[in-house]
């Protein structure tokens, strides 16, 4: 009877924190769609309950039904109960104009891939500081990691020019972001952090399923903050 009732202390209190970090969000970034902030969530605490990233204190939202030219990424830091950036983010130049509205998982697609994905290290390249991603969502960006899917700076990230030219410049895929703001948001949620991308089919995700995740290749260094 004992454990009976620890079990089912430790089942309410465990969605008691999933609604209280939603709750939380929906207070420090109003303007984020309710269901992008249930499904990142949700999904986050899947991928913590598989024992993946289980320290992560922060995530990312990218809404990708908003317009290029509206800012649609938000980086909150949940422990300390702050949001740290909302910011104009590109999609892939075969999902589309303004408003993507293709996605995948393929290689060779330059198609933005929606869903949960764990931050890996950064590195220098031909886009400059980068953070590579770690695709957790099967089907849906699990070749995340083989497509060079990361987050970088760009100047075609220019949202001044995006009210003249009707969209934002554009990526191969990656995430990308205004140049000014690349290091210190990467520095934010570089070494095993979350950032989900939002978007239509990424409902299912918000069940916590095996055949919803894609943990191939994450390895015992990765399942943990070192920041």
């Amino acid at each position: 009877m004992r454990l009976l009732s620890a079990l089912v202390f430790c089942l309410l209190a465990s969605t008691r924190v999933t609604a209280d970090e939603a709750a939380l969000i929906r207070e420090l970034a109003p303007d984020i769609n309710p269901s992008a902030i249930s499904e990142a969530v949700s999904a986050m605490k899947c991928a913590q309950k598989n024992g993946i990233g289980e320290e992560a204190s922060r995530l990312a939202i990218i809404d990708y039904t908003i317009p290029s030219r509206n800012q649609r990424l938000w980086v909150l830091d949940l422990k300390n109960r702050k949001l740290l950036f909302e910011e104009h983010v590109a999609h892939g130049k075969g999902s589309g104009e303004d408003i993507p509205n293709r996605f995948s998982n393929r290689n060779g697609s330059h198609q933005t891939s929606l869903g949960l994905f764990l931050t890996d290290e950064t590195y220098e390249g031909g886009n400059g500081y980068s953070l590579r991603l770690q695709g957790l969502s099967r089907g849906f960006n699990e070749s995340a990691m083989d497509r060079l899917i990361v987050m970088h700076g760009a100047p075609y990230v220019n949202p001044a020019a995006a009210q003249k030219l009707g969209r934002l410049g554009r990526s191969w895929g990656c995430p990308a972001v205004r140049t000014e703001v690349a290091q210190p948001i990467i520095d934010t949620l570089k070494f095993g952090q979350f950032i989900y991308a939002y978007g239509p089919g990424t409902a299912r995700l918000s069940t916590c399923k095996t055949e919803n995740l894609s943990l191939a290749g994450i390895t015992g260094t990765h399942k943990a903050n070192k920041s």
